[in-house]
Protein backbone atom coordinates (compact mmCIF):
# COMPACT_ATOMS: atom_id res chain seq x y z
CA UNK A 1 0.00 0.00 0.00
CA UNK A 2 1.24 3.53 -0.70
CA UNK A 3 2.18 5.74 2.22
CA UNK A 4 0.31 8.75 0.78
CA UNK A 5 -2.77 9.07 -1.39
CA UNK A 6 -2.81 12.31 -3.38
CA UNK A 7 -6.45 13.22 -4.08
CA UNK A 8 -7.10 15.62 -6.97
CA UNK A 9 -10.71 16.68 -7.64
CA UNK A 10 -11.09 17.39 -11.36
CA UNK A 11 -13.88 19.36 -12.97
CA UNK A 12 -13.50 21.32 -16.21
CA UNK A 13 -9.80 21.99 -15.57
CA UNK A 14 -8.13 20.66 -18.72
CA UNK A 15 -5.98 23.81 -18.99
CA UNK A 16 -4.38 23.21 -15.59
CA UNK A 17 -4.36 19.49 -14.83
CA UNK A 18 -1.13 18.51 -16.60
CA UNK A 19 0.94 21.16 -14.79
CA UNK A 20 -0.67 20.14 -11.51
CA UNK A 21 0.13 16.48 -12.04
CA UNK A 22 3.70 17.25 -13.05
CA UNK A 23 4.17 19.03 -9.73
CA UNK A 24 3.15 15.78 -8.02
CA UNK A 25 5.42 13.67 -10.21
CA UNK A 26 8.32 15.95 -9.22
CA UNK A 27 7.97 15.14 -5.51
CA UNK A 28 11.11 14.05 -3.69
CA UNK A 29 8.96 11.63 -1.67
CA UNK A 30 7.86 8.94 -4.09
CA UNK A 31 5.74 6.45 -2.10
CA UNK A 32 2.36 7.76 -3.20
CA UNK A 33 -0.61 7.05 -5.40
CA UNK A 34 -2.59 9.71 -7.27
CA UNK A 35 -6.37 9.48 -7.25
CA UNK A 36 -7.82 11.87 -9.82
CA UNK A 37 -11.55 12.21 -9.27
CA UNK A 38 -13.40 13.06 -12.47
CA UNK A 39 -16.35 14.92 -10.98
CA UNK A 40 -18.55 14.80 -14.07
CA UNK A 41 -16.16 16.70 -16.37
CA UNK A 42 -17.16 17.20 -19.99
CA UNK A 43 -13.74 18.48 -21.14
CA UNK A 44 -10.51 16.56 -21.85
CA UNK A 45 -9.15 16.82 -18.30
CA UNK A 46 -9.63 13.14 -17.38
CA UNK A 47 -8.18 11.97 -20.70
CA UNK A 48 -5.16 14.25 -20.33
CA UNK A 49 -4.52 12.83 -16.86
CA UNK A 50 -4.54 9.28 -18.24
CA UNK A 51 -2.33 10.24 -21.17
CA UNK A 52 0.52 11.17 -18.83
CA UNK A 53 1.19 7.47 -18.45
CA UNK A 54 1.87 7.76 -14.72
CA UNK A 55 1.66 4.22 -13.26
CA UNK A 56 0.78 5.52 -9.78
CA UNK A 57 -2.26 7.38 -11.12
CA UNK A 58 -5.86 6.23 -11.20
CA UNK A 59 -8.81 8.19 -12.57
CA UNK A 60 -12.14 7.47 -10.91
CA UNK A 61 -15.36 8.78 -12.40
CA UNK A 62 -18.50 10.02 -10.68
CA UNK A 63 -21.46 12.28 -11.36
CA UNK A 64 -20.87 15.90 -10.43
CA UNK A 65 -21.02 16.32 -6.65
CA UNK A 66 -18.98 19.51 -6.17
CA UNK A 67 -15.60 19.92 -4.53
CA UNK A 68 -16.62 18.31 -1.24
CA UNK A 69 -18.14 15.36 -3.08
CA UNK A 70 -15.06 14.95 -5.27
CA UNK A 71 -12.82 14.90 -2.21
CA UNK A 72 -15.13 12.34 -0.61
CA UNK A 73 -14.96 10.21 -3.73
CA UNK A 74 -11.19 10.34 -3.57
CA UNK A 75 -11.11 9.42 0.12
CA UNK A 76 -13.36 6.43 -0.56
CA UNK A 77 -10.89 5.12 -3.17
CA UNK A 78 -7.69 6.07 -1.32
CA UNK A 79 -5.41 3.39 0.13
CA UNK A 80 -2.79 5.53 1.83
CA UNK A 81 -2.05 6.11 5.50
CA UNK A 82 -1.89 9.84 4.80
CA UNK A 83 -4.22 11.71 2.43
CA UNK A 84 -2.95 14.79 0.61
CA UNK A 85 -5.39 17.09 -1.15
CA UNK A 86 -4.52 19.11 -4.24
CA UNK A 87 -6.97 21.12 -6.30
CA UNK A 88 -6.64 20.67 -10.05
CA UNK A 89 -5.41 24.22 -10.67
CA UNK A 90 -2.83 24.43 -7.85
CA UNK A 91 0.80 23.26 -7.65
CA UNK A 92 3.15 21.80 -5.05
CA UNK A 93 6.81 22.47 -4.48
CA UNK A 94 8.99 19.32 -4.87
CA UNK A 95 9.55 18.77 -1.13
CA UNK A 96 5.86 19.17 -0.19
CA UNK A 97 5.06 15.54 0.61
CA UNK A 98 8.45 14.82 2.15
CA UNK A 99 8.12 17.63 4.69
CA UNK A 100 4.60 16.63 5.73
CA UNK A 101 5.34 12.93 5.97
CA UNK A 102 8.33 13.73 8.19
CA UNK A 103 6.14 15.81 10.50
CA UNK A 104 3.33 13.25 10.70
CA UNK A 105 5.77 10.39 11.25
CA UNK A 106 7.56 12.31 14.02
CA UNK A 107 4.44 13.10 16.10
CA UNK A 108 1.60 10.59 16.29
CA UNK A 109 -0.68 13.22 17.88
CA UNK A 110 -0.71 15.38 14.74
CA UNK A 111 -3.69 14.61 12.54
CA UNK A 112 -3.49 17.54 10.11
CA UNK A 113 -0.16 18.78 8.75
CA UNK A 114 -0.32 21.92 6.63
CA UNK A 115 2.05 24.42 5.06
CA UNK A 116 2.22 28.03 4.01
CA UNK A 117 1.00 28.78 0.48
CA UNK A 118 2.46 31.12 -2.13
CA UNK A 119 -0.21 32.84 -4.20
CA UNK A 120 -0.14 32.77 -8.00
CA UNK A 121 -2.44 34.38 -10.57
CA UNK A 122 -4.45 32.75 -13.34
CA UNK A 123 -1.30 32.50 -15.46
CA UNK A 124 0.67 30.78 -12.65
CA UNK A 125 2.75 33.91 -12.06
CA UNK A 126 3.95 34.53 -8.51
CA UNK A 127 1.95 37.33 -6.87
CA UNK A 128 4.58 37.96 -4.19
CA UNK A 129 2.16 37.06 -1.39
CA UNK A 130 2.28 34.12 1.00
CA UNK A 131 -0.53 32.78 3.17
CA UNK A 132 0.79 32.04 6.64
CA UNK A 133 -1.19 31.50 9.84
CA UNK A 134 -1.15 34.05 12.62
CA UNK A 135 0.55 32.67 15.70
CA UNK A 136 1.84 29.20 16.43
CA UNK A 137 -1.04 27.73 18.43
CA UNK A 138 -3.76 25.97 16.46
CA UNK A 139 -6.43 25.29 19.05
CA UNK A 140 -10.12 25.03 18.21
CA UNK A 141 -10.75 28.77 18.52
CA UNK A 142 -7.92 29.69 16.15
CA UNK A 143 -9.06 27.07 13.62
CA UNK A 144 -12.66 28.33 13.76
CA UNK A 145 -11.77 32.02 13.68
CA UNK A 146 -8.78 32.14 11.36
CA UNK A 147 -8.69 28.98 9.21
CA UNK A 148 -4.90 28.63 9.59
CA UNK A 149 -4.83 25.87 6.95
CA UNK A 150 -5.79 28.51 4.41
CA UNK A 151 -6.84 26.42 1.38
CA UNK A 152 -7.65 22.88 0.32
CA UNK A 153 -4.28 22.22 -1.33
CA UNK A 154 -2.25 22.90 1.83
CA UNK A 155 -3.00 19.94 4.17
CA UNK A 156 -1.85 16.35 4.39
CA UNK A 157 -4.17 14.49 6.77
CA UNK A 158 -3.87 11.23 8.64
CA UNK A 159 -6.50 8.74 7.46
CA UNK A 160 -7.53 8.07 11.04
CA UNK A 161 -8.20 11.76 11.56
CA UNK A 162 -10.66 11.91 8.70
CA UNK A 163 -12.31 8.69 9.77
CA UNK A 164 -12.87 10.23 13.20
CA UNK A 165 -15.18 12.84 11.64
CA UNK A 166 -16.85 10.60 9.04
CA UNK A 167 -20.65 10.54 9.07
CA UNK A 168 -23.43 8.85 7.14
CA UNK A 169 -25.27 11.33 4.96
CA UNK A 170 -28.85 10.04 4.90
CA UNK A 171 -29.90 12.37 2.08
CA UNK A 172 -27.12 11.11 -0.20
CA UNK A 173 -27.02 7.57 1.15
CA UNK A 174 -23.27 7.35 1.69
CA UNK A 175 -20.47 7.94 4.16
CA UNK A 176 -18.99 11.42 3.92
CA UNK A 177 -15.97 13.17 5.41
CA UNK A 178 -16.51 16.60 3.85
CA UNK A 179 -20.08 17.91 4.03
CA UNK A 180 -21.43 17.79 0.47
CA UNK A 181 -24.23 20.22 1.25
CA UNK A 182 -21.53 22.95 1.16
CA UNK A 183 -20.34 24.15 -2.24
CA UNK A 184 -18.12 26.72 -0.51
CA UNK A 185 -16.49 26.74 2.96
CA UNK A 186 -16.40 22.94 2.85
CA UNK A 187 -12.75 22.92 3.86
CA UNK A 188 -12.97 25.17 6.96
CA UNK A 189 -16.09 23.26 7.98
CA UNK A 190 -14.11 20.02 7.96
CA UNK A 191 -11.06 21.49 9.73
CA UNK A 192 -13.26 23.01 12.46
CA UNK A 193 -15.13 19.74 12.94
CA UNK A 194 -11.79 17.98 13.40
CA UNK A 195 -10.61 20.59 15.93
CA UNK A 196 -13.90 20.73 17.84
CA UNK A 197 -14.85 17.05 18.01
CA UNK A 198 -11.56 15.10 18.08
CA UNK A 199 -8.29 15.22 19.97
CA UNK A 200 -6.09 15.42 16.86
CA UNK A 201 -3.57 18.26 16.69
CA UNK A 202 -2.74 20.56 13.78
CA UNK A 203 0.91 20.78 12.74
CA UNK A 204 2.41 23.55 10.63
CA UNK A 205 5.35 23.46 8.21
CA UNK A 206 6.60 27.03 7.85
CA UNK A 207 7.48 27.00 4.16
CA UNK A 208 5.40 27.91 1.07
CA UNK A 209 5.12 24.34 -0.18
CA UNK A 210 1.78 24.93 -1.92
CA UNK A 211 1.24 27.31 -4.83
CA UNK A 212 -2.38 28.41 -4.63
CA UNK A 213 -4.07 29.93 -7.68
CA UNK A 214 -6.17 33.00 -6.97
CA UNK A 215 -8.89 32.71 -9.58
CA UNK A 216 -10.91 35.93 -9.72
CA UNK A 217 -13.67 34.10 -11.62
CA UNK A 218 -13.86 31.03 -9.39
CA UNK A 219 -15.86 30.14 -6.31
CA UNK A 220 -13.76 32.21 -3.95
CA UNK A 221 -14.32 35.34 -6.05
CA UNK A 222 -18.08 35.47 -5.31
CA UNK A 223 -17.95 37.40 -2.05
CA UNK A 224 -21.66 37.51 -1.27
CA UNK A 225 -22.18 33.81 -1.91
CA UNK A 226 -19.13 32.99 0.18
CA UNK A 227 -20.44 35.04 3.10
CA UNK A 228 -23.86 33.36 2.92
CA UNK A 229 -22.25 29.92 2.95
CA UNK A 230 -19.88 30.88 5.77
CA UNK A 231 -22.83 31.94 7.93
CA UNK A 232 -24.46 28.57 7.32
CA UNK A 233 -21.19 26.97 8.42
CA UNK A 234 -21.36 29.05 11.62
CA UNK A 235 -24.85 27.70 12.30
CA UNK A 236 -23.56 24.15 11.87
CA UNK A 237 -20.77 24.83 14.38
CA UNK A 238 -23.44 26.02 16.83
CA UNK A 239 -25.14 22.63 16.48
CA UNK A 240 -22.11 20.42 17.23
CA UNK A 241 -20.01 22.83 19.34
CA UNK A 242 -22.43 25.33 20.93
CA UNK A 243 -19.95 26.55 23.55
CA UNK A 244 -17.37 27.30 20.85
CA UNK A 245 -19.86 29.22 18.73
CA UNK A 246 -21.13 31.22 21.71
CA UNK A 247 -17.58 32.08 22.74
CA UNK A 248 -16.05 32.89 19.38
CA UNK A 249 -18.78 33.09 16.73
CA UNK A 250 -18.87 36.88 16.42
CA UNK A 251 -15.09 37.10 16.38
CA UNK A 252 -14.89 34.43 13.68
CA UNK A 253 -17.48 36.24 11.56
CA UNK A 254 -15.68 39.57 11.97
CA UNK A 255 -12.45 38.04 10.68
CA UNK A 256 -14.36 36.48 7.79
CA UNK A 257 -15.94 39.83 6.93
CA UNK A 258 -12.53 41.49 6.93
CA UNK A 259 -11.07 38.71 4.77
CA UNK A 260 -13.90 39.10 2.26
CA UNK A 261 -13.42 42.87 2.34
CA UNK A 262 -9.81 42.37 1.26
CA UNK A 263 -10.91 40.05 -1.55
CA UNK A 264 -13.47 42.60 -2.72
CA UNK A 265 -10.88 45.39 -2.68
CA UNK A 266 -8.38 43.31 -4.66
CA UNK A 267 -11.13 42.88 -7.26
CA UNK A 268 -11.65 46.70 -7.29
CA UNK A 269 -15.03 46.33 -5.58
CA UNK A 270 -14.14 49.13 -3.18
CA UNK A 271 -17.61 50.03 -2.00
CA UNK A 272 -18.35 46.43 -1.14
CA UNK A 273 -15.00 46.09 0.61
CA UNK A 274 -15.62 49.20 2.70
CA UNK A 275 -19.07 47.93 3.65
CA UNK A 276 -17.68 44.56 4.72
CA UNK A 277 -14.80 45.87 6.83
CA UNK A 278 -17.13 48.39 8.50
CA UNK A 279 -19.54 45.57 9.34
CA UNK A 280 -16.63 43.57 10.79
CA UNK A 281 -15.65 46.43 13.11
CA UNK A 282 -19.23 46.94 14.27
CA UNK A 283 -19.67 43.25 14.98
CA UNK A 284 -16.40 42.74 16.86
CA UNK A 285 -14.13 45.78 17.49
CA UNK A 286 -11.48 43.47 18.97
CA UNK A 287 -10.09 42.84 15.49
CA UNK A 288 -8.84 46.44 15.46
CA UNK A 289 -6.61 46.22 18.50
CA UNK A 290 -5.76 42.56 17.90
CA UNK A 291 -4.44 43.35 14.40
CA UNK A 292 -4.41 47.12 13.89
CA UNK A 293 -2.22 47.20 10.77
CA UNK A 294 -4.27 44.71 8.75
CA UNK A 295 -7.59 46.14 9.86
CA UNK A 296 -6.66 49.78 9.29
CA UNK A 297 -5.01 48.99 5.95
CA UNK A 298 -8.18 47.26 4.77
CA UNK A 299 -10.31 50.19 5.93
CA UNK A 300 -7.97 52.69 4.30
CA UNK A 301 -7.91 50.81 1.01
CA UNK A 302 -11.71 50.78 0.93
CA UNK A 303 -11.92 54.49 1.67
CA UNK A 304 -9.29 55.34 -0.92
CA UNK A 305 -11.06 53.24 -3.53
CA UNK A 306 -14.34 55.02 -2.98
CA UNK A 307 -12.87 58.54 -2.85
CA UNK A 308 -10.04 58.74 -5.40
CA UNK A 309 -9.69 58.36 -9.19
CA UNK A 310 -8.85 54.88 -10.46
CA UNK A 311 -5.17 55.58 -11.23
CA UNK A 312 -4.51 56.82 -7.71
CA UNK A 313 -6.59 54.00 -6.28
CA UNK A 314 -4.47 51.37 -8.00
CA UNK A 315 -1.26 52.77 -6.55
CA UNK A 316 -2.44 53.50 -3.02
CA UNK A 317 -4.57 50.40 -2.48
CA UNK A 318 -1.79 48.14 -3.75
CA UNK A 319 0.59 49.59 -1.16
CA UNK A 320 -1.98 49.61 1.64
CA UNK A 321 -3.11 46.03 1.07
CA UNK A 322 0.39 44.60 0.75
CA UNK A 323 2.05 46.45 3.62
CA UNK A 324 -0.20 44.78 6.16
CA UNK A 325 0.00 41.43 4.46
CA UNK A 326 2.84 39.14 4.68
CA UNK A 327 0.25 37.57 3.86
CA UNK A 328 -1.01 36.19 7.15
CA UNK A 329 -4.52 34.85 7.25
Amino acid sequence: MPKVSVIIPLYQSEQFICETLRSVQAQTFADFEIVVVDDGSSDRGPALAKELGEPRLRVVHQENRGLAGARNGGIAHARGEYLAFLDADDHWEPTKLQRHVEQLDSDSAIGVSFSASALMDDDAKDMGLVQRPIGERFDVVSVFCRNPVGNGSAPVIRRGTLDAVAFFDKERGRVCWFDESFRQSEDIECWTRIAATTGWKFGYVDAPLTRYRVNQHGLSANVEAQLTTWRRFRKKVAAYAPALEARAGDLAEAYQLRYLARRAIRSSQFGQGLKLVTAALKLEPRILWAEPSRTLATLAAGLVGVALPQAAVDRVSRVAMSCAAGMRI
